[in-house]
């Protein structure tokens, strides 16, 4: 049955003879199944992430009808504002050429994983639920980038793009150049020497681009937004009502600003990782 948990336990009535009950587990690092379609399962993170979905498709095609002014006012004006304080920024770190490939890659990022982040402040995500037969209890929503899956999937499709561009900007052989390259002046006799230096250095690279980056990206977010769901639930936990309240709203204010900060940080690092991978230094063919 469907129930809300209030995330507070009631005090055992006097003379009430019980075993104590086992700790519960606050924020499993695992999302929960709801239910099953065909044998796959459907975890409450991956409701959660279809409302963010829906919520942004709806909200672009509210905020931008189909009578676009050539002079902008209202939400349009702050829309195309947000826009072009973004692609200046972006242009200012990557290729022109570059920067028309990445920004509504890096853009969608952004957006996205601002929105689910911010559905851990939403009340009821974690709240909401039902209570199975065997008494344990499981959330009907979850904070879409709380689940590791999710943070996963989204740095493998940035690992993809990321090569994609760098081949299309460089060549295969180009990017080969670019990564094992000597970037500095030498002579004939200490070519070999540097060669194998910077052959060690690009494997360094080449290990980077392919597993530590994607990794700091889907580790980073998945941790910071993990760890505020599990604080706030702890809050909400405690043996004080009056308490729980108080700091509870300090931490909203808080985490408030670490899902914009992280989700700004997730795009930029997008940005920034491509940028090192689609560019041209004139050092790269001196020998």
């Amino acid at each position: 049955m469907f129930a809300v948990n209030l995330h507070a336990q009631p005090a055992t009535q006097a003379g009430a003879a019980a075993a104590p009950a086992p700790a519960e587990e606050m924020v499993p690092a695992a999302a929960p199944a709801v239910f099953h379609v065909l044998g796959l399962p459907i975890t409450n993170s991956m409701i959660c992430t279809w409302i963010v979905a829906a919520f942004i498709l709806i909200l672009v095609r509210a905020t931008t009808p189909k009578n676009i002014k050539e002079i902008p006012s209202g939400m349009q004006n702050v829309l195309e504002a947000m826009v072009e304080g973004w692609d200046g920024l972006i242009g200012d770190i990557l290729d022109k050429r570059v920067t028309k490939w990445v920004f509504p890659f890096a853009t969608t990022f952004f957006i996205f994983i601002l929105f689910s982040n911010l559905m851990d402040l939403v009340p009821g995500v974690g709240s909401i639920g039902f209570t199975s037969p065997d008494k344990s209890f499981t959330p009907l929503f979850r904070p879409p980038t709380t689940d590791a899956n999710l943070t996963v999937a989204m740095a493998g499709i940035f690992l993809v793009m990321s090569l994609y561009w760098a081949v299309r900007y460089n060549g295969v052989w180009g990017l080969v150049k670019h990564i094992f390259g000597v970037k500095m002046e030498t002579t004939k006799w200490t070519y070999p020497l540097f060669f194998l230096l910077f052959l060690f250095i690009g494997s360094m690279e080449l290990l980077s681009v392919v597993f530590a980056r994607p990794v700091a990206l889907a580790m980073r977010l998945y941790g910071n937004v993990f760890a505020g769901e599990s604080i706030l639930d702890m809050i909400f936990h405690g043996k004080s009502l009056l308490f729980s309240l108080l700091l509870s709203s300090c931490m909203y204010f808080y985490e408030t600003f670490v899902c914009l900060v992280q989700a700004f940080v997730f795009a930029m690092l997008v940005v920034a990782f491509v940028g090192t991978l689609c560019s041209h230094t004139d050092d790269e063919h001196a020998h």
